[in-house]
Formats: C-alpha cells, sequence, structure tokens
C-alpha cells in the first residue's frame, strides 16, 4: 500500500476530541449486538432469570472489553479507515483524536472490563470476556484482516464469545449447550459481514483489505453467503434438546427467511445492504426466541423424536454446508490464495472441524 496512505497524520493528543468521538471509537452498533446475545445465554444457563445485579454486572463487563477493543482496533486499523468511504469520518481519521489518546482509550476499558467481571462474576467470565478482546486485536485485526480471504470467517470467534462470557458468568463453567451458542455467532458472521463487504467491495479494494467480494467476486461471495446461511441455520437446530417450542419455532421460520433471503440475494446483490439488515434480525430473533422460551416455559423439554429430527436436520445442515463450502474454497479461484496454498488450506479446513467436532460433541450429549 502506498505509504502516503499508510501515514496517519493525527499527531492531536486527544485534547479536542468531543465525547461524540469517545462514543463512536466503541463501535455501539457492534456493542449492541454483543449483549443480545450474552443475556439470552445468561437466562439459558440459569433456566430462568439470572437476578438483576448479575445481568448488568456482566452486561456492562461485557461492554468495556468489547469497547476496548473497538477503540484499539480503530487505531490499528486507522490507514484503511482514511481509505474507505464507510470509515471516514471516525475520530482517527477525521483528526479528532490522537492515536496514543484513542489507544490508551481503548487499554483501560480492556483492563477495567476484566478487573470488573473478575470482581462480579468470576474469573472464567472475565478471562473469556479479555480473550475475546485479545483475539480480535492480535489475531484478526493485526493478522487475519490484511492477508486472507478467511479473516471473517477466523475472527468471528471473537464476537462469539460473549454468549460464553454470559454463561460462565451464571454457571462458573462452560457445557455443551453454551459451545452451541458461541457456534451459532461464530458460523452466522460470515453469512452477516459479506453482504456488507459486497455493499462496500470497491472500499476493501482501495485499501488493500482481501475481503472476499473484492478477490473471487461478488456472485461467488452471494454463494457463499447462501451456504453459510444453511450452516448457521443447522447449527441452531443443535441446541433444541436442551430447550422448548417457542425456540423450534422461531429458528424454523426465522431459518427459512434467512435462507429465502440469501437466495434471493444472489440473483439482487444491489439489495447486500437489506440482507446485512435482516442478518441482524435473524440473530436478535433466535436469541429472543432463547429467552422468552425460558422464561415462558422453564425446564420443559421437546418430545424425544422432535430433538432427534432437529439434530438430524442441524447435523446434515451444518456438515454438509461446511463440505460445500471447503470444496468450493479449495476448488476454484487459485489467484485468492495470497498467502501460500498451505495455510489457505488450513484456514479454510478449520471451520469444518470445528464444524464436525461440534456435531460429534452435541449428539455425544443427548445421547
Amino acid at each position: 500500500m502506498n505509504e502516503s496512505v499508510r501515514t496517519v497524520s493525527s499527531q492531536n493528543p486527544g485534547g479536542g476530541a468531543t465525547l461524540g468521538d469517545y462514543v463512536r471509537l466503541t463501535k455501539p452498533r457492534i456493542i449492541e449486538l454483543l449483549l443480545t446475545t450474552t443475556l439470552p445465554a445468561m437466562v439459558l444457563a440459569a433456566h430462568g432469570w439470572p437476578g438483576w445485579w448479575l445481568a448488568v454486572a456482566t452486561l456492562l463487563g461485557g461492554t468495556m472489553s468489547a469497547a476496548g477493543a473497538n477503540a484499539i482496533n480503530q487505531v490499528i486499523d486507522a490507514d484503511i479507515d482514511r481509505v474507505m468511504s464507510r470509515t471516514q469520518g471516525r475520530p482517527l481519521p477525521t483528526d479528532h483524536m490522537g492515536r496514543g489518546a484513542a489507544m490508551t482509550f481503548g487499554v483501560v476499558l480492556g483492563v477495567l472490563g476484566f478487573v470488573w467481571l473478575l470482581a462480579t462474576t468470576n474469573l472464567l467470565a472475565a478471562s473469556l470476556s479479555t480473550a475475546g478482546l485479545l483475539f480480535y486485536v492480535f489475531v484478526y485485526t493485526m493478522v487475519l484482516k490484511r492477508t486472507t480471504t478467511q479473516n471473517i470467517v477466523i475472527g468471528g470467534a471473537a464476537g462469539a464469545v460473549p454468549p460464553l462470557v454470559g454463561w460462565a458468568a451464571v454457571t462458573g463453567s462452560l457445557s455443551v449447550p453454551a459451545w452451541v451458542l458461541f457456534a451459532m455467532v461464530f458460523f452466522w458472521t460470515p453469512t452477516h459481514f459479506w453482504a456488507l463487504a459486497i455493499r462496500y467491495k470497491d472500499d476493501y479494494q482501495a485499501a488493500g483489505v482481501p475481503m472476499l467480494p473484492g478477490i473471487v467476486g461478488v456472485k461467488m461471495t452471494a454463494d457463499h453467503i447462501l451456504l453459510h446461511s444453511f450452516v448457521t441455520v443447522g447449527v441452531a437446530l443443535l441446541l433444541v434438546p436442551w430447550i422448548g417450542w417457542i425456540y423450534l419455532a422461531a429458528v424454523v421460520a426465522l431459518g427459512v427467511w434467512l435462507i429465502y433471503g440469501a437466495n434471493h440475494l444472489r440473483s439482487n446483490l444491489d439489495k447486500a445492504m437489506k440482507y446485512f439488515t435482516a442478518t441482524n434480525g435473524y440473530m436478535a430473533g433466535v436469541f429472543l426466541a432463547i429467552a422468552v422460551d425460558v422464561l415462558a416455559f422453564g425446564d420443559v423439554a421437546l418430545p424425544a423424536g422432535v430433538d432427534e429430527a432437529a439434530l438430524v436436520v442441524g447435523s446434515v445442515s451444518v456438515v454438509g454446508g461446511m463440505v460445500a463450502i471447503v470444496a468450493r474454497e479449495l476448488g476454484t479461484h487459485p489467484e485468492r490464495r495470497l498467502v501460500g496454498r498451505a495455510r489457505d488450506a488450513v484456514e479454510v479446513l478449520l471451520p469444518l472441524v470445528g464444524a464436525v467436532a461440534l456435531v460429534v460433541v452435541v449428539w455425544g450429549a443427548v445421547i
């Protein structure tokens, strides 16, 4: 990338930054989604309402960790944020804030998040929240984002940590349903983010970020979105043995909607932002259904036959979808292999291995 692009001329120590600049540094819209996945996980872990104090304390700690990660991310990405029209209005590209002030703000928030969760919940919840921050900063932002088309696939693990934090805050441990919740967000993330990447393909290309649409084209990206939508819905079905009818009905209805929208996107690529918004609605709806189901019916279980049917359909969707994705990734478009075939193959296969492991673990816990 041109050195003039990489240079960030913001020497302002942050004295002129407004409260709004600091808020924008935290990416509040992303935090809203993270909190949406944390609280229902707590409800499911507690088999009911976890208590106001624990709920508020966990959400506050998670907010500080996520806000800190987002602030540090903007410091590292200041050079590409200056290039992309979508991000040019952020505090660092506009010179409203200096890098030092932004980094200090992010680090302090991250440390406070860990200390707060440690004091109000437990060590596991605090450690998981901080692990999510570190993964987002050091693995996704500093390594994957600029080097591989699998950036948002593997990097999505950072955004999938909040359900684990919520579960750990309630129980002090992690069990199979917690990992299903993690996987629900993990496999949903590419479906969600690639729709945005289609809309801003030219931005990412100008910034030198190898997002999938700019490397393999928007048509193949839309195909991947469709395949990932099947995997996303399949993972959601794997949670059925631990929950009830409201959740099952919601997952089926929302899943049909998600897959239909993904298929519609393939022939209507100009609707990428509409589908991006729809994916937010899907995830919020699924996690809301978890909370409503548990609070309304408690531990009322579905008949065994329903559980098994959901597991079969979910398992086929998850494993079959991931096999199809890997086959397409490894069998086409060799020009997108930016960092070597060996690393590329490992990165493509990792989610498949994770999907198979998840299915095996779920079946082992249910049978």
